[in-house]
């Protein structure tokens, strides 16, 4: 879903010799980065930035070069080379939304914030940022303003499903049950393939304490998606509830058996088992 971006430049003909091997290492760079070459990318992109380190165009090739950091895994030094970026140019959306993405990433949420607000300050309708800093309001909890921002995207996506599904997580979350479920229907409807949903409404099924909808829920995303071992755990804990023990206890064994550590489900198999 975070989208980070190179920047390819048309360079102009007709400059100086020393220009000349400015463009020629962009354009190794260039051809480097298309063949997944990227140390190379890397150190052709440096040398042009050391050749003319003024070159009002060095902002394209910082960004770059963080792009190229980042794949490389090296995602400190891609920071540094986005925030040189934007040292030069402050006001670009693209780079901004890259050094935003990184610091997701990094789960530095409260620098990704801040550099969303800008990219919203100058595009209110930028549709990575209104996504992502929704995210961030979930994680810190501020569930009005993740809803308004969700709003937003749906005003220019309406039918986005990212949105949707944040507009009844958000409702949930604020005990707007009913809103929730609604959403989570039409959702269904729409998407009768998708297990996730499902068992996003199980989940809200549970806060309701409709626990026969939950089940015929989780049982129908455990037909569509056999071996997701959270399913069989949700299955099994609706099972103990209902005191159906011997259905609970070939649950939690099926979640062990797709990979759940048996300790973390030793006190379900224990009252499975139990009288």
């Amino acid at each position: 879903m975070r989208r980070i971006h190179f920047f390819f430049v048309a360079w102009l003909l007709g400059m100086q010799l020393y220009a000349q091997t400015y463009d020629e290492l962009i354009t190794r760079a260039m051809d480097a980065i298309e063949k997944d070459s990227l140390y190379q990318a890397e150190g052709y992109l440096k040398k042009a930035l050391q050749l003319e380190p003024a070159n009002m165009r060095n902002a394209l090739l910082f960004s770059n070069l963080g792009t190229v950091q980042r794949r490389m895994g090296r995602k400190k030094e891609a920071l540094e080379s986005y925030s040189l970026a934007l040292n030069l140019t402050p006001y670009s959306i693209t780079m901004l939304l890259n050094r935003a993405s990184l610091y997701l990433e990094l789960d530095y949420l409260d620098k990704a914030y801040v550099d969303y607000c800008n990219v919203i300050d100058l595009d209110a309708k930028n549709t990575d940022a209104l996504q992502f800093r929704a995210y961030i309001y979930m994680r810190r909890r501020q569930y009005q303003e993740a809803k308004n921002d969700y709003q937003s995207l749906l005003e220019v996506l309406p039918d986005d499903k990212t949105a949707r599904i944040g507009i009844a997580m958000v409702n949930q979350k604020m005990q707007r049950f009913r809103e929730a479920l609604e959403e989570f229907n039409r959702l269904i409807v729409d998407y009768p393939k998708d297990a996730s949903l499902l068992k996003a409404r199980a989940e809200l099924e549970i806060d309701l304490n409709t626990l026969d909808m939950a089940l015929l829920d989780l049982e129908n995303a455990v037909r569509l998606t056999p071996n997701d071992a959270e399913l069989y755990v949700m299955c099994g804990e609706i099972y103990l509830e209902q005191g159906r023990k011997r259905e609970a206890y070939v649950a939690f064994e099926k979640a062990i058996e797709l990979g759940v550590p048996r300790p973390e489900l030793q006190e379900q198999l224990k009252a499975s088992k139990g009288k």
